[in-house]
């Protein structure tokens, strides 16, 4: 092969290849954090125990406006996770059960509020702190007793916007 066919063909396989190069960094961007204890169904979806879309490879992205009630944060891309039907497994959890958030963005923190049957049953100040890496929360679930959703909502500080989880739970 000539020199000037292998330069030709070397500079087409990088023009080829660079926007995607250009465009994977940018969804490590919306990494941010969610629920990993007891699993909430973005991170079922991150170690495959639902078959799930996108989601799997971002748990941490279900970002959406503050104030919203659904597992999705309002995301179309990640709307299966407000699907009841799919096969979400529920953790067996007490009446007060503790939360781990994993973050992988820290972002100041307004609070987290916690919701089982569209009922705020805990908010737990974050005084504008940066959080550590992980964080966990012992919620008393309001009295509620068998399976229920719990829908965890991480409140930036500093933006309009907030990160949700739901968690499957079986409360004995």
């Amino acid at each position: 092969m000539k020199k000037s066919t292998r330069r030709f063909t070397a500079v087409a396989a990088g023009i080829g290849i660079a926007p995607l190069v250009a465009v994977v960094p940018a969804t490590s961007a919306y990494a941010h954090g969610y629920v990993s204890a007891p699993k909430s169904r973005q991170a079922q979806c991150a170690a495959g125990i639902v078959d799930c879309g996108p989601i799997k490879w971002e748990p941490q992205s279900v970002e959406g406006p503050k104030g919203l009630r659904s597992c999705s944060g309002g995301n179309a891309r990640f709307a299966e996770l407000d699907d009841d039907g799919k096969p979400w497994q529920a953790a067996a959890v007490g009446r007060r059960t503790t939360f781990t958030w994993t973050f992988t963005a820290r972002h100041r923190t307004l609070n987290y509020e916690y919701y089982v049957g569209g009922r705020r049953v805990a908010v737990i100040d974050g005084r504008g702190q940066q959080p550590p890496a992980t964080v966990s929360h012992t919620v008393d679930l309001g009295g509620v007793t068998g399976r229920q959703k719990v829908l965890a909502v991480w409140n930036i500080a500093d933006t309009a916007n907030a990160f949700y989880a739901c968690i499957d739970v079986n409360v004995r």
